[in-house]
């Protein structure tokens, strides 16, 4: 910890403290950041690292690739800290970081259709929406059959696997959804509607495969 000055070492093993608690707020990561304290930051990459990486994978389809993002976000994180004031979640804060990495490396290598994850492409052909979030029994199999629909989540379009991945896995709201993909809430609903209708079939096939299993 030697980035922290004597006199506040106090202050940064009580964050600790909080932080191992499960009490340390997005106020408390905001002022550790700005001191550029190297414990705190330790405890967030311990803390987000497997939601993060599996928030890149999905973007990417590619692990070492994956995996670099993964590096350079903390490498901003430890940049920009003071940058972060507290008012958003830190989890949105930093998958923000990663998606506009993902978005910088597709304009210099070629992936697949990552422009699309800007507003417009598929968003402006015409979608009606009926509810405003995923109905309950699409929520319960989603998260129940996580690890089977991985596979298949990678074979759809980022936009959409994106919208998924922060739905169901990271449980954003669909407005945090929004801010972390720059798009607006019609369009964060239009992926996510879209996104599960080319799982439908798959969670068709979970959950027939369940009931068969129940009756034996």
């Amino acid at each position: 910890m030697g980035d922290v000055i004597p006199d506040m070492r106090g202050a940064v093993s009580s964050a600790i403290a909080l932080a191992h608690a499960g009490e340390l707020d997005n106020a408390a990561i905001a002022r550790g950041l700005k001191r550029h304290d190297t414990e705190l930051l330790d405890y967030l990459i311990e803390t987000y690292q497997h939601r993060l990486m599996r928030y890149l994978m999905f973007l990417t389809s590619r692990r070492e690739v994956a995996e670099d993002l993964f590096q350079e976000v903390w490498i901003r994180v430890l940049k920009r800290g003071s940058q972060y004031d507290g008012r958003a979640r830190f989890d949105t804060w930093i998958f923000t970081i990663a998606r506009n990495l993902v978005i910088d490396l597709s304009r210099k290598r070629v992936m697949a259709s990552l422009d699309e994850m800007r507003e417009g492409g598929d968003d402006e052909r015409p979608f009606e929406i009926v509810e405003d979030s995923p109905s309950p029994l699409d929520q319960f199999e989603f998260r129940e059959n996580a690890a089977e629909l991985q596979k298949v989540m990678l074979t759809l379009e980022p936009s959409y696997r994106e919208v998924l991945s922060l739905r169901f896995h990271e449980e954003m709201a669909l407005e945090e959804i929004s801010q972390v993909t720059r798009a607006p809430l019609s369009t964060v609903k239009s992926r996510l509607y879209r996104g599960l209708a080319a799982l439908k079939p798959e969670l068709t096939r979970l959950r027939a495969l369940r009931i068969s299993e129940a009756d034996r």
